[in-house]
C-alpha cells in the first residue's frame, strides 16, 4: 500500500504532523508509531538532524579509514529539535505537534523514510500530512508552543 505524502504550510516552531491509517489502529500499532516518534524526537533533541555536518554521508563511497574532522563538526551551528507533543488518536487519524526548532529538513526525511518502511509491514498508513490543519480534526494552540499567534 502506497502512503500519500503531502506537505502543507509549515511553521517549524508550531507544526502538526498527521497520519491516516487504513483502519482504526490497534493498541500495538499505536505503540509502534509512538515509538517511532519518540525515537525521532530523541535524535532531534540531541542535534542528530544537522545537514551541515554529514561527513560520513558526503564520503559514503568509501567509509573505511575515513578521517573525521572534529573542527568541521564544531564549526557548524547547532540544529536541535525543541519539543514534541504526545501522539493523539481519533478514529483512523493520529496527529502529533512538534517544534522542529533549528533542525534541518533531513529530520522530516528521516521520519518519512521510517514511516514508509513500516507501512504495509507493521501498519497500513494511507496518508502522511506535514504541516497545516486537518478539517476533520481542528487544532488548538499547543500549550508548549514558544511562538503563539
Amino acid at each position: 500500500m502506497v502512503m500519500e505524502i503531502c506537505f502543507r504550510e509549515i511553521d517549524p516552531f508550531n507544526c502538526w504532523i498527521w497520519l491516516r491509517f487504513a483502519e482504526i489502529p490497534s493498541d500495538g500499532e499505536k505503540s509502534y508509531i509512538d515509538g517511532i516518534f519518540d525515537s525521532w524526537y530523541v535524535i532531534g533533541r540531541l542535534g542528530g538532524f544537522n545537514a551541515e555536518n554529514l561527513q560520513a554521508h558526503q564520503n559514503s563511497s568509501d567509509l573505511s579509514w575515513m578521517a573525521y574532522d572534529n573542527n568541521e563538526a564544531e564549526s557548524v551551528l547547532p540544529a536541535v529539535m525543541h519539543n514534541l507533543g504526545h501522539l493523539e488518536y481519533q478514529g483512523d487519524w493520529a496527529r502529533c505537534w512538534v517544534d522542529l526548532g533549528t533542525t534541518d529538513g533531513i529530520a522530516i526525511d528521516v521520519l518519512i523514510n521510517s514511516l514508509r518502511q513500516i507501512n504495509g509491514e507493521v501498519v497500513n498508513l494511507t496518508q502522511l500530512l506535514i504541516g497545516g490543519i486537518n478539517d476533520d480534526w481542528p487544532v488548538e494552540v499547543h500549550p508548549d508552543a514558544l511562538f503563539q499567534d
